[in-house]
């Protein structure tokens, strides 16, 4: 679990379009074009595209797989502690099990059981599930996945990095690839559009969830008073968050979380530099370059552990520091050309 090619056992993807007890396409008002046989002409045209943004070929999606339809993930927590992200240890991972033998994990505990259409990183080829679905969430899928094999970046900040590019470049790409009312580009701007408010809603409900854990652990309120009080505030958030009925939990809003909580931050960073996609990837390409190292990182705040929440946290906010840091030079460059 310490190499980059280990990230699927983690999860995956923010809105699965497989995803049991969780509808596909969450939050799109309206259908979306299916995708046809010709995926390969378009996914093409997706490559030339990011090319042109600074993106580097991949090994992603260079292949069609017959067997491989999907890939699975299981990951269970105790109802009584909200993690933070997908990479928490507090959330434990299974591979190869089936929804049943998933659930069974379920005593005392919030399950998340699902499947995604690809992976970044490993080289993921173009499965059944992704050509058999729509064709906004498809052309997601390419952009986000081959993101991942652009940068090294802590997962809590490549995750919203690697959305707000994809949202981003699928606006522009609709605008150029189709017509501007044709029903293929309003659902790849809507999406884009849908899935980015959906971020911020995340946000605002994870945070209610956390204070009131918050007051848990301090000793405040009972176990069974922390659970009557969550049940109220997932049945607030299942709307807004486009969720089916009884499906969020610890588990699926901490994975969710993973790819919504610096996402505002990073938009800021995308505005600052002139909403340029090219200059954007290159800006990151910079801060991959220059960020610390995991090892400086533990050392300078004593943590022992690479996996613990402690080590999570603190990278994240290392980065962020450089990112911050980094920004003034980059986004008054633009300026003096």
């Amino acid at each position: 679990m310490n190499t980059r090619r280990a990230r699927w056992v983690l999860v995956l993807a923010l809105f699965a379009g497989v995803i049991a007890g969780c509808s596909p396409l969450r939050g799109i008002l309206a259908p979306s074009p299916g995708m046809s046989a010709e995926w390969a002409p378009l996914l093409e045209d997706v490559r030339v595209f990011v090319r042109r943004i600074g993106f580097e070929d991949t090994e992603n999606f260079l292949d069609l797989s017959v067997d491989q339809e999907s890939f699975p993930f299981c990951g269970y927590a105790s109802s009584l502690h909200l993690p933070y992200s997908y990479e928490d240890p507090a959330i434990r991972w299974v591979e190869s099990v089936t929804e049943q033998e998933c659930r069974k994990f379920g005593q005392g505990a919030d399950v998340y059981f699902g499947a995604v259409e690809a992976l970044g990183e490993v080289g993921t080829p173009v499965t059944p599930s992704m050509i058999t679905g729509k064709l906004d969430r498809f052309v997601y899928l390419v952009i986000h996945e081959d993101c991942h094999d652009q940068f090294e970046l802590p997962y809590g900040i490549e995750e919203a990095l690697c959305n707000l590019i994809t949202y981003k470049a699928m606006a522009v790409f609709a605008e150029e690839k189709f017509k501007w009312f044709a029903g293929e580009g309003r659902a790849i701007r809507r999406y884009a559009e849908e899935q980015s408010r959906l971020t911020r809603e995340t946000i605002t409900h994870y945070e209610k969830l956390a204070a009131l854990y918050a007051r848990f652990q301090r000793g405040e309120i009972a176990a069974d008073v922390l659970m009557r009080d969550r049940a109220v505030l997932f049945s607030e958030a299942e709307r807004p968050l486009a969720w089916t009925k009884g499906a969020l939990n610890n588990v699926s809003i901490a994975n969710d979380m993973t790819y919504s909580r610096h996402y505002p931050f990073l938009e800021s960073v995308f505005d600052a530099l002139g909403r340029d996609l090219a200059r954007t990837v290159a800006f990151f390409r910079h801060v991959d370059e220059i960020k610390p190292s995991k090892e400086s990182v533990m050392q300078q705040q004593r943590i022992a552990d690479e996996s613990s929440v402690q080590f999570i946290r603190a990278y994240e906010a290392a980065v962020m520091e450089t990112i911050s840091r980094a920004l003034p030079e980059k986004s008054g460059s633009a300026g003096r050309r």
